[in-house]
């Protein structure tokens, strides 16, 4: 079944039954079949081709930080992009990043660089490739307000770019979480601005994350969307919810919008626990919470 993708990547960079728990922030899921860790953006294009061809499911995965793998894992293969898709160039007011380099990091070249348009970024724990897919964002800023241009393969392995009117972007949403687009760069046009005045709204933002967000105990950001007019956290506060927990999954006793694993926490008790959430929400305030976390894998 999977012969074709031996010749594609050397057995260095395969790994049979991985446990998706040691790839993702919330440090829970099954095995993958077969993780694959390509280097180029042509070795991306062959493995999409060939799974393509030859019936296999695959999934795309960046730093695994806006991700809930069910404990089955995924039946299929793993197409991990990060530590090789990871280049960065500047010129002048744009910055072109390959899709598996951090985002945190992003915004530190940005303000070396005297570069404003990134500081809400800093301490966002994904890549610029789940950035860009989920249009993520913090502190008023968001992807969409600095991107513009994309480059993606499409389900076939072709290589598009996208303008900034072609990607729909949304709140958490854009045209690349339909069908089956992988983002493999971004260029981000910014402006030019003071260093010091940089950094210091990035280390203040830094501080605000530090003071109210969970940072010590795994998890997966922001686990519900906002509605409209509605802040998450401050409501499942209200609702009692702060510190519940089913089995080792908790709502973050420090922010109520986190879902933390206190150590042994099962997929499943995550998925519960969201579950739950969403059915007081809807019976006590008919408010609707939407996952902001992306669920996959075997059920």
């Amino acid at each position: 079944m999977y012969s074709q993708i031996l010749k594609i990547i050397p057995p260095e960079r395969l790994r049979w039954q991985e446990p998706l728990s040691a790839h993702t922030t919330l440090k829970v899921g099954g095995p993958a079949d077969l993780m694959v860790f390509p280097e180029t953006i042509e070795e991306i294009q062959q493995l999409v081709r060939t799974c393509r061809e030859d019936g296999i499911p695959y999934m795309v995965i960046g730093l695994g930080s806006n991700l809930l793998v069910r404990d089955k894992g995924f039946r299929g293969v793993v197409i991990k992009i990060g530590h090789s898709l990871n280049g960065l160039y500047i010129s002048g007011n744009e910055i072109m990043a390959e899709a598996g380099i951090r985002l945190s990091e992003l915004s530190k070249k940005a303000a070396a660089h005297g570069l404003s348009g990134l500081e809400f970024a800093e301490g966002i724990p994904g890549s610029v490739g789940g950035a860009v897919v989920m249009n993520a964002g913090a502190y008023g800023g968001e992807m969409s307000q600095v991107i513009s241009a994309v480059s993606a393969l499409d389900g076939s392995g072709n290589l598009c770019t996208f303008s900034p009117e072609e990607m729909a972007f949304g709140y958490r949403s854009s045209i690349f979480q339909k069908g089956d687009w992988i983002v493999v760069s971004a260029v981000m046009k910014l402006s030019p601005g003071n260093r010091e005045e940089i950094v210091a709204k990035m280390q203040e933002y830094a501080r605000l994350r530090r003071e109210k967000q969970p940072l010590d105990m795994p998890s997966a950001g922001s686990i519900f969307k906002r509605p409209p007019g509605v802040y998450v956290g401050p409501l499942l506060e209200k609702m009692g919810l702060k510190g519940f927990k089913i089995g080792d999954a908790q709502v973050s006793t420090k922010h109520a919008g986190f879902i933390v694993n206190c150590g042994q926490a099962t997929a499943q008790d995550i998925i519960d626990l969201i579950r739950y959430i969403q059915k007081r929400a809807l019976e006590e305030h008919n408010i609707v919470l939407e996952p902001e976390v992306r669920i996959v894998g075997e059920e």
